[in-house]
């Protein structure tokens, strides 16, 4: 069971990977304030364990991706994504703890997905929180 397990997660590792060169685009913290103040959603895919320990990004949705053990469920995150961002033109923001986790979210929506107004927070928290910017808990 445990091999499978490494099996499985080797191969979605892989399989994620793979996307890590998407056009999609990176923000500063300051560009991230500037988008927020249109109206631009922003997603934070970290666990709650993160977010206790940071705080989150005022109006950031809270939608966890991988869970500590680097398991997701494509298809019921897509099903809360799909709540937020009704539009595949509709410009977002995906927020991680380095932007590690982000930039593979956010190439598998880029290029399979075909969203097309994909961003991420370069450096992701740690950048936001390098530059004393407020969070919420």
């Amino acid at each position: 069971m445990m091999i499978k397990k490494i099996v499985m997660t080797s191969i979605s590792l892989m399989f994620f990977t793979s996307f890590l060169y998407a056009d999609f685009r990176d923000l500063t913290p300051v560009e991230l304030q500037k988008a927020i103040s249109k109206g631009v959603q922003v997603i934070d895919i970290r666990r709650s364990d993160e977010w206790k320990n940071t705080g989150v990004i005022k109006t950031s949705h809270k939608l966890t991706f991988f869970d500590s053990t680097g398991k997701y469920d494509v298809k019921d995150w897509m099903n809360k994504f799909e709540k937020i961002v009704k539009d595949k033109n509709q410009p977002f923001v995906l927020v991680c703890r380095s932007a590690n986790r982000s930039g593979t979210v956010g190439s598998f929506l880029d290029k399979q997905m075909k969203y097309k107004n994909v961003y991420q927070l370069k450096g992701g928290m740690r950048a936001w929180m390098a530059e004393d910017r407020k969070t919420t808990k």
